[in-house]
């Protein structure tokens, strides 16, 4: 592994957690429960672009209405009919508007690999951004684990797992994904997190190349 330190590992692995939150349903709680304070104080850990990013995705979401949260997330995410930016995997990678496809099953094989269970009250599909996040904070979680703990093969069970998880599913779509979110979104919120989820998942891609 390049060298990285326990600290930023398990920073990164706080701000995909909190970014997955951030694809729910929009609500005064992010705010009041911290959450953009917390996501700025893990990618000030990481980089400072990122943090600059954050900053941003905070204040946005402070300046909008959450009428107009609410309106965007559903005219970007769920339709009814016309959904400007699927937040399923397999969408992007078959091109078919069929959900619940080979790709879906095959990241819940890769959930399963990594002792990944769906929460019961999680009301999506497996390949959902917001479920396809969380895999990656687990994944990280246990890699700054076995760094803390010293066990090297530990450290590269579960690179390996992030290397496939990265290549063959989460990195393959979040472009166009978040391309397609940035052009429907009529709230800057909505637009910065597209962006800041592309980087995220980008710069997490390269860094489990370079291993």
């Amino acid at each position: 592994m390049p060298n990285d330190d326990l600290g930023k590992t398990a920073a990164r692995a706080d701000l995909c957690r909190l970014l997955a939150a951030c694809y729910y349903q929009p609500s005064r709680e992010l705010a009041e429960e911290k959450v953009f304070d917390s996501m700025l104080d893990a990618a000030t850990s990481v980089d400072g672009d990122l943090a600059a990013r954050v900053r941003r995705l905070g204040a946005q979401f402070s300046e909008e209405s959450l009428e107009a949260l609410l309106l965007d997330y559903t005219r970007l995410f769920l339709g009814p009919t016309n959904v400007l930016a699927q937040p399923y995997e397999s969408v992007w990678l078959t091109g078919e508007q069929t959900l619940m496809q080979d790709t879906s099953m095959a990241v819940l094989d890769l959930y399963k690999d990594g002792g990944f269970e769906i929460d019961e009250e999680f009301r999506e599909l497996p390949d959902h951004i917001a479920a396809e996040l969380e895999f990656l904070y687990l994944l990280l979680f246990r890699e700054a684990q076995a760094r803390r703990n010293n066990d090297p093969q530990a450290l590269f069970d579960v690179v390996a797992l992030q290397r496939r998880f990265l290549d063959q599913h989460l990195a393959r779509w979040v472009e166009p994904f978040a391309a397609a979110m940035a052009a429907g979104a009529r709230t800057a919120f909505y637009r910065e997190l597209a962006a800041l989820t592309q980087r995220v998942v980008e710069s997490e891609a390269e860094r489990i190349r370079a291993a």
